[in-house]
């Protein structure tokens, strides 16, 4: 049986201990779980610096590590989508108390006091998670109204939602991120890039979506007929997807996507996308609708 290592803790060194018997290696460890500290934290396919960011995980994700290199890198899997790879080990630190609430706004400021003129100490992008102290210091409604983190922090309460709650519309949510800026590997606010923003989009929504473009299309939703904008039937919220490459549809015409040509986060007609791929030999592979 072959397995994706981008998803599958396994190395012919080193594999979790769940996989025992389904994958052979030298020898099998139990994971320890962490959690993500720092804003966010690159994960990379090899511990150096300087190595491919293959994602990020952000403020609050669980991760179960399963080796630590002694030169401050750690190689595990990301709970939220299963991927694989080595992360800073000072952006971790032992799991704390279950988030509450998750940043809903694109990216907010963490100030060290209870007055929004008190320096703040470090910004959260979109879908990071927080702990939020139970003692609430002034009604959410009110003007500069900030909520009290487990950490003693503060954050403008209207930059946060409740963890259980979800948007009503992914595509709403890819298209507050227009202009950001292209970064492969990238899922927050600072840098995202194609399938970056459609998982974070979906993942904001409720909706589980691997990390990949290829996983995204074999994965989510259904498959539509036909492979040109003038055969295809689309709608607000349908996936196009091209070799490496994903755009989401905002309505019958437009895409809003991550991409290299713009680097940012753009919208503009498929139909223009379609040609500057197509020039570049490359086609619509596919095109999934989620409902």
């Amino acid at each position: 049986m072959t397995f994706d290592p981008r998803i599958t803790p396994a190395r012919p060194d080193l594999a979790a201990h769940h996989l025992k018997g389904r994958v052979e290696a030298a020898r099998y460890v139990q994971g320890i779980e962490r959690e993500v500290a720092d804003p966010q934290a690159p994960v990379r396919r090899s511990p150096t610096p300087d190595a491919p960011l293959e994602t990020e995980a952000l403020r609050g994700e669980r991760v179960s590590i399963y080796e630590e290199s002694g030169e401050g890198w750690c190689w595990g899997q990301l709970r939220s989508d299963g991927y694989v790879g080595w992360l800073p080990a000072n952006a971790l630190r032992a799991p704390g108390p279950a988030p509450t609430h998750r940043v809903a706004a694109l990216r907010t400021l963490v100030f060290a006091g209870k007055s929004i003129k008190a320096p703040p100490v470090e910004a959260l992008s979109f879908g990071a998670r927080v702990a939020a102290s139970p003692a609430q210091d002034a009604p959410t409604g009110a003007a500069g109204a900030l909520t009290r983190l487990e950490s003693g922090f503060y954050v403008p309460a209207r930059h946060l939602a409740a963890i259980a709650t979800t948007e009503p519309d992914f595509v709403a949510v890819a298209e507050r991120f227009v202009g950001v800026p292209y970064l492969w590997g990238g899922k927050t606010s600072l840098g995202l890039d194609c399938s970056g923003l459609v998982q974070v989009a979906l993942m904001a929504s409720g909706v589980a979506a691997p990390r990949d473009t290829d996983m995204q299309e074999r994965a989510l939703g259904t498959a539509r007929p036909g492979r040109r904008p003038g055969d295809l039937d689309l709608r607000r919220g349908d996936l196009v997807f091209w070799k490496g490459h994903v755009a989401i549809m905002r309505d019958a015409e437009q895409v809003v996507h991550a991409n290299a040509f713009h680097m940012a986060v753009a919208i503009e007609p498929l139909a223009e996308a379609v040609r500057r791929i197509a020039a570049a030999g490359g086609a619509i592979t596919g095109i999934r609708r989620l409902a």
